[in-house]
């Protein structure tokens, strides 16, 4: 059974793949024809599997299983949209398993006692538009309304594509949901990271979505000749700049729960023989507890300050970003933790590092992740894999859960 679950999700997944703009990968935008066309699909998919469907005025594809009123509602899924050039598997995967879970329940003949929605959201990677997560955010009520009169490259507003889709932006604020008609959010994921495969493992239960801040830095001193200022004359912006990002990993490896990334630099003038005089630079901690993450932020801070100062730079100092971290519902982990040791796997826990819709819903109800095994870790590439073994096993976890989870 779980190897023609698997198959499925992977036949699934191939035609959706199939719904992209570019041959090399999946790119595959919001509101545009390939974004229409993997509508299609899941629409086809999620009505034989006995679902109610529609989309919603935010562009989430909705299909819904209707137990009766007065019953709770366990919402699940995960985003349709890919970044340029992309994988099958990344958000789309997590719309996917759920809507086979419930088909297979279909057809043992199974009911349960609680209403479930699978959401397919429309644009959580903010590729096409400067904004993301509207779809999740609508349903928290939290979204800035006025992110759908941005607009991508070619000048089209998120206003314009959510009409030409058929739907009403101007009535967006009122997807709000109410948080007692919810019992809460899981979305399936492929891990985007090496973890569960390291340890030798298919599925994994998420922990918390890592917070994430960014801070801007920038060194100025002189640039000047190569080859004629000597070592201790020099006002070398590079070097402090250096400094930096090895402190930031230095600090990343002794404090529990954080990742740092210096992945922006850029230096003046940027020649081989000219001392650099001004550098600015990008520091992104990532972790999912917000303490240990604000803790490393001031300590860097810190550290570039004083850095600057003993060379006698100048430097300026600028948080730009901020994100709290999102802990998963414990009562949902243990759950998916069940679900997992129900078919003779070992549990384990473990934060992710990257953003997920997950994240936004987080202010509506309780949410929990659950972690797909992927290939080498890689994703946002066109390498992305999650082998039908594991797929399989992820869908007869969430039949388990949905089989036993107490509304």
């Amino acid at each position: 059974m779980t190897h023609l679950l698997g198959k499925t999700a992977q036949d699934y997944l191939r035609q959706l793949a199939e719904c992209s703009e570019s041959e090399t990968g999946v790119t595959r935008f919001p509101f545009t024809p390939e974004h229409r066309r993997a509508n299609a699909l899941l629409t086809a998919w999620m009505e034989e599997a006995g679902l109610r469907v529609h989309m919603d005025n935010a562009g989430t594809l909705i299909g819904r299983y209707d137990a009766g009123k007065n019953t709770r509602t366990l919402l699940m899924g995960s985003h349709q949209d890919s970044v340029k050039q992309g994988g099958a598997y990344d958000g789309i995967m997590g719309v996917v398993l759920p809507i086979i879970a419930l088909k297979t329940l279909k057809r043992q003949g199974k009911t349960l006692p609680y209403s479930v929605e699978i959401l397919a959201f429309g644009d959580e990677e903010g590729v096409r538009f400067p904004t993301a997560l509207v779809g999740p955010r609508a349903l928290a009520g939290t979204l800035d309304e006025s992110v759908i009169d941005r607009k991508d490259k070619q000048g089209h507003s998120l206003r314009d594509a959510l009409s030409s889709f058929g739907l009403e932006p101007e009535k967006i604020g009122q997807l709000k949901r109410r948080p007692e008609n919810i019992l809460g959010f899981i979305e399936t994921h492929i891990e985007q990271g090496p973890v569960l495969e390291h340890e030798g493992l298919p599925l994994g239960v998420v922990s918390a979505i890592c917070g994430i801040e960014r801070h801007q830095l920038t060194f100025t001193g002189q640039a000047a000749h190569a080859g004629t200022v000597p070592m201790h004359l020099r006002k070398d912006a590079l070097t402090a700049a250096a400094a930096v990002t090895l402190e930031a990993e230095k600090l990343a490896i002794k404090l529990p729960d954080l990742l740092a990334t210096v992945g922006q630099l850029d230096v003046t003038p940027n020649v081989p023989n000219a001392v650099p005089g001004r550098v600015s630079m990008t520091i992104e901690l990532r972790s999912p507890v917000d303490e240990v993450r604000e803790k490393a932020g001031n300590i860097l801070q810190t550290f570039a300050k004083e850095t600057a100062q003993l060379r006698g730079l100048g430097c300026e100092v600028d948080r730009t970003y901020s994100q709290s971290a999102t802990v998963c519902n414990a009562s949902l982990q243990l759950s998916i933790a069940s679900a997992i040791a129900s078919l003779g796997k070992r549990v384990f826990t473990l934060p992710s590092g990257a953003t997920h819709d997950a994240s936004a819903m987080a202010d509506l109800t309780p949410v929990a992740m659950l972690f797909v095994r992927c290939r080498k870790g890689i994703s946002h590439n066109p390498s992305e894999f999650a082998s039908e073994e594991d797929m399989g096993l992820a869908i007869k976890a969430l039949m388990h859960l949905l089989s036993n989870l107490q509304p």
